[in-house]
Order: C-alpha cells, then sequence, then structure tokens
C-alpha cells in the first residue's frame, strides 16, 4: 500500500520561518569525512493527503519552500546506520534537499555539540536515547520547536514538554544469550538483574560504556532507580567484575552474541531481533529481566544555532510521520513505533516483547541527574575503568 505522509502544518504562524535560535550563516564546521551525502537524485517534493486530512496547505508550502531554499541538512544518527541512510535518503528524495549524515552514539553527539557549544556542525540529530538528550536540552543546545506531527504520539511520555525532543521509537531493555555457549559451558540463562552478578559469568558479559552510549546511561539510570542510589550505584560496581567489554555503541554487545564472542550482551531487544532475524543467528536467546525493566525513548531534535533552520524544521515533522519510521522495520530496525497512524513490527510481538511491560522510568529525574551519576559510577570503579571501556 502506498503510504502518505503525515505532514500536516495547517496553520504554522510565520515565525515559524525564523532561525534555530541564531544566524543561518554558514559559521558551521564542515562535516567530517566519514560523514556521508544521500545519493538518491533529488526530486520535487511530492504528497498526498486524504481530503479529511487538511484544509489548508499554505503553512506547509512555505516551509518546505524556505527548506529547499536553504537546499541542505546535516543529520547527526544515533540509530543504526541502515535506517538512518534509508531515512536520509528518503527525506531528499521527497524534497530536493541534500542530506549528509553521520552515525555516531549519543555519547558522542552530545559531547559533540557541547565543544561547538552554540555553532553545531549538524543540524538535527535522529535516534539514540533521550538521556543524553536532556542533558543537552539542559545545557540549552537544543532549540525549540513545536511539530504539528507531534499530534500522533500516543502519550506526552513521547515527547519533551518544551518541545526540544520528540519521540520516534520505543526500545526494552534486557539481555542478549548466546545459547549454544551457554549450553557448552553448562550454564543456564540469567533470568534477572541480581542473576548477572553471579561470579559464574565472570568474563561473559558485554554492556556498552557509560561515557559514550546512551543506552549504557539508560543502564546506569535504570539501576538507582530500582535499588535507590547508593545502591544501583554499587550493582554496577559489583556488575563490573563479570563485564569483559564496555563498547562505544549501546548496540555494539548484540553484534557479537551470535558469533559468541560475546556470551552475554545487556542492550535492547530490539537489537536483538535484528541480528536473529536479519543476520540468521538462530542461536540468540531474548531474555527480559523477571523483575521488571526500563526502556528507551528514541528520539529527533533541532540543534540550537543550525546552519539550516528550515530544513531541520522540515525534517522533524518528517521524522513523525509513517514514511520516516516505517522505514526502520524496513531496513533491520525493530522499535516499537509511538505514532498513531503507523504500522509496528509485527515480528517484535512475535518475539514476546510487550511495550507495556516496563517500568514506570523517572525521565525527570534522568534529566536532572544522568551526567552526575555517571560521573559517580566511573569515580566509584576507578581503576577498574580501564582499557575494557572502549571508544573506537
Amino acid at each position: 500500500m502506498k503510504k502518505k505522509l503525515a505532514l500536516v502544518l495547517a496553520g504554522l504562524l510565520t515565525c515559524s520561518l525564523i532561525g534555530c535560535g541564531g544566524s543561518t550563516d554558514s559559521g558551521t564546521d564542515t562535516p567530517s569525512d566519514d560523514t556521508q551525502t544521500g545519493n538518491t537524485p533529488s526530486q520535487e517534493a511530492t504528497m498526498e493527503l486524504d481530503g479529511d486530512d487538511v484544509e489548508d496547505t499554505s503553512g506547509l508550502d512555505a516551509l518546505i519552500e524556505a527548506a529547499k531554499a536553504e537546499g541542505e541538512l546535516i543529520v547527526y544518527g544515533s540509530c543504526e546506520e541502515e535506517y538512518l541512510a534509508a531515512a536520509c535518503e528518503h527525506f531528499q528524495e521527497l524534497y530536493g534537499i541534500t542530506v549528509s549524515y553521520q552515525r555516531l552514539s549519543t555519547g558522542e553527539v552530545q559531547s559533540k555539540i557541547e565543544e561547538e557549544n552554540g555553532n553545531p556542525s549538524g543540524d538535527v540529530w535522529f535516534g539514540g536515547t533521550t538521556d543524553p538528550y536532556n542533558v543537552a536540552a539542559g545545557e540549552g543546545l537544543l532549540e525549540a520547536y513545536e511539530a504539528t506531527n507531534a499530534s500522533h504520539l500516543i502519550s506526552d511520555t513521547y515527547r519533551d514538554a518544551d518541545g526540544y525532543w520528540y519521540g520516534i521509537y520505543k526500545g526494552i531493555l534486557g539481555f542478549m544469550v548466546n545459547n549454544d555457549e551457554l549450553e557448552r559451558m553448562g550454564l543456564d540463562a540469567p533470568a534477572d538483574w541480581q542473576d548477572l552478578l553471579d561470579e559464574k559469568y565472570q568474563g561473559l558479559i558485554w554492556l556498552s560504556n557509560y561515557n559514550t552510549a546512551g543506552t549504557a546511561k539508560l543502564v546506569v539510570n535504570t539501576m538507582i532507580q530500582k535499588y535507590g542510589h547508593d545502591e544501583g550505584i554499587q550493582y554496577l560496581v559489583d556488575l563490573d567484575k563479570n563485564i569483559e567489554v564496555y563498547t562505544k555503541s549501546g548496540s555494539g554487545p548484540s553484534k557479537n552474541v551470535g558469533t559468541g564472542e560475546c556470551v552475554i550482551g545487556i542492550g535492547f531487544l530490539h537489537d536483538g531481533i535484528t541480528q536473529i532475524v536479519d543476520n540468521g543467528y538462530g542461536n540468540i536467546g531474548l531474555v527480559i529481566p523477571s523483575s521488571g525493566t526500563s526502556f528507551e525513548v528514541g528520539a529527533t531534535a533541532i540543534f540550537k544555532g543550525c546552519a539550516h533552520p528550515n530544513a531541520a524544521k522540515l525534517w522533524i515533522e518528517y521524522a513523525l510521520s509513517p514514511e520516516c519510521v516505517e522505514l526502520a522495520a524496513q531496513n533491520g530496525s525493530y522499535q516499537f513505533l509511538v505514532l498513531d497512524n503507523v504500522e509496528q513490527p509485527a515480528v517484535a510481538t512475535e518475539f514476546g516483547l510487550d511495550p507495556e511491560n516496563v517500568m514506570d522510568y523517572d525521565f525527570a529525574d534522568a534529566k536532572e541527574n544522568t551526567t552526575t551519576y555517571v560521573e559517580e559510577v566511573m569515580a566509584a570503579l576507578g581503576s577498574a575503568a580501564d582499557d575494557r571501556f572502549q571508544t573506537e
């Protein structure tokens, strides 16, 4: 069925066409050499809307024309590369706007825009957990924008109250295990968080780097919210004794479970589904912690001071449409979607994942304290924070 782009912008104020909190002069850095440009031939933007969907598209037309006049968009993506590329190339195809993109972990994006301090080399952030987004928003590095398509979000949980970021998907935190390796070793799979502390799993567990991966930041916040501040940090110190590798990216553990290099990986279970469905690793088991787990909200946002403010706003509207988010499952990303007008990836439910079976995650506490919590965990680890913490 041909998808219909849900970019309904009737009633946009003229002021929505002003810059992203700063000049649009090209004072930004040139993207690094590994930044990629969507290679789909540019076309005139096309759109189909049901007759009842919209009465006036003048606001949309004005935003599209302003975005096309800028002619360029630079995206930093913290979702998986295949999905990032597909979304960027499709946006370019729709609007004839040249899109450059680079895949970076959320921690890398956060560090990059902090260093650039209001003169960002990118325009928008796409994908990755909201904890680093909230830190960036609190530092004044994101631009608030009231998106029309945010009306399709299934809950206010999936947006920043002031419009600094919007959710596009939801992922459940859990364990991925190599069943063959566990059987060979005569070990049962861990069923809950406390099981991971058992010395029988020493050297078998992979997690991501607290400094570079939004996934690991979510793990920190989850443990503190589950067990309390001091007990949560102590849990992570105890867990460290069984960790073999801390990967730079949150999806790193999942990519090594099927081969057996990693026996137990902590991360988002949709990444495990990708390895099973797309890469054929039928030896991977998915474990939802029995005492409860948390979830990520994958987000998108505009960098304050960006060079292409109207293209950035158009990207946000696009990112909150079926045209964009349904590309995820077509490109190996099986997160639950958080819009009410989209088709959910059936495969996630087939693997027993329930997007509602999660703990009541305290986003306000995470927004306020993530940076401090990570610093406290790293300080508590002390010399244990060694070269197992990958940054490349």
